[in-house]
């Protein structure tokens, strides 16, 4: 498996890098709604949003790219593979049904298991055409403020682990049963 090069805006290219690298508590907000939570909802729709993504080479070819290699975090343990789809992050939109990184775990045999999503906008290009913090029925995206170690602008993030079950919270930044150990570098 090939990390690609890749030339994108560098404060989206950042962003993403921060996200990464920071810790964040986790919350959900539990609205009932028709028996269902909020959560449950909005991980239904991202489950449907990226079914399709269960096979990467469909990500690729809807223009998402592997970033960052895999991406590990002590204890916190992983995030995984981020397939990051760059016109997406640089948008200022949130949709749930297109989100801006699928998010893999590298499996022993070779094989990737698609895991989450990632949703990111940057806070200036948000804040500037919303009055209220961004949220996906009714999830509120992570605020990671500037100035921070990476000097970057502050951006909004929501990670939603649709796909495996993360004991530390389907919204937590962090999964503490992902591993990037299976993960290899080129061929």
């Amino acid at each position: 498996m090939n990390v690609r090069p890749f030339a994108y805006s560098a404060a989206g290219v950042l962003a993403l890098a921060a996200v990464w690298t920071q810790p964040q508590a986790t919350h959900a907000q539990t609205h009932t709604r028709h028996g269902e939570t909020q959560s449950g909802a909005l991980v239904g729709v991202v489950r449907a949003a990226t079914e399709r993504f269960r096979d990467v080479k469909v990500a690729e070819a809807e223009g998402y790219t592997l970033t960052f290699g895999c991406v590990s975090g002590g204890e916190y343990g992983a995030m995984g593979l981020h397939y990051v789809n760059f016109p997406l992050v640089l948008d200022p939109t949130l949709d749930p049904t297109r989100p801006e990184i699928v998010i893999y775990e590298p499996l022993p045999n070779g094989r990737l298991r698609l895991i989450g999503a990632d949703y990111l906008v940057l806070a200036n290009d948000w804040d500037s055409k919303n009055p209220a913090p961004p949220e996906l029925m009714g999830q509120l995206l992570h605020l990671l403020e500037s100035p921070n170690r990476f000097g970057l602008p502050t951006f909004y993030t929501l990670h939603v682990w649709a796909w495996k079950d993360n004991p530390t919270g389907t919204f937590s930044n962090w999964h503490a049963k992902v591993s990037c150990d299976a993960f290899r570098t080129g061929d």
